[in-house]
């Protein structure tokens, strides 16, 4: 009677165990990834996501795309600037900023400098005021040009830290005329220097 109950224990055991293994095959065999559903907190992300993906690039430049254009220009401005004074001689901040044309000439610029051994103190003060010349439009790039009038405080020294041009006292009123471009079909919000006019 023993070795009996003993034999439906095993079989019983073993049923509960292929059952088991079953179970277990049929849920590993058919998941593959994540299936659950998105965290709610995740969600409104997603839907931002699929619309900024789904906007289109804005080709207007009324008077709101150009107040804006102009806040942005004043920042460039003056990183450009001061990224130019560094005296690492290398453009870093402002090269993102720069078209190859005008990158070329500024590190042609630095690197003359760095030859005579000049380096220049500069001290941007602000921009007194920028407004938008002109601008164009000519296929998918948009062409815009700025008067800027600004306010610096300049001086190249040379090795022996004599003063080769400006005055390190005296606060010098600047007028450059720039133009910035950008292609209006991009999703890159970013504006490029073009030009520099004389």
């Amino acid at each position: 009677m023993n070795y009996s109950f003993e034999y439906i224990d095993i079989i019983l055991l073993a049923m509960i165990a292929g059952f088991i293994f079953l179970r277990l095959r049929g849920i590993l065999g058919k998941r593959t990834g994540y299936e659950g559903k998105t965290p709610a907190q995740f969600q409104e992300v997603l839907k931002k996501i699929k619309v900024e993906q789904n906007k289109k690039p804005s080709d207007k430049f009324d008077d709101e795309a150009k107040k804006e254009f102009i806040k942005g220009a004043k920042i460039a401005y003056e990183t450009i600037i001061t990224d130019f004074g560094d005296n690492d001689n290398k453009i870093k901040n402002a090269k993102p900023l720069l078209n190859k044309d005008i990158f070329n000439q500024f590190d042609e610029a630095l690197q003359e400098r760095a030859k005579r051994g000049h380096y220049a103190e500069i001290t941007f003060i602000g921009v007194n005021k920028a407004e938008i010349k002109e601008h164009k439009k000519i296929g998918n790039i948009l062409n815009v040009t700025v008067n800027f009038i600004a306010e610096v405080i300049t001086c190249v020294r040379d090795k022996e830290k004599k003063i080769v041009s400006g005055d390190p006292g005296k606060i010098k009123k600047i007028y450059d005329t720039w133009v910035f471009s950008r292609d209006i079909t991009s999703v890159n919000p970013n504006w490029q220097l073009i030009n520099i006019l004389t």
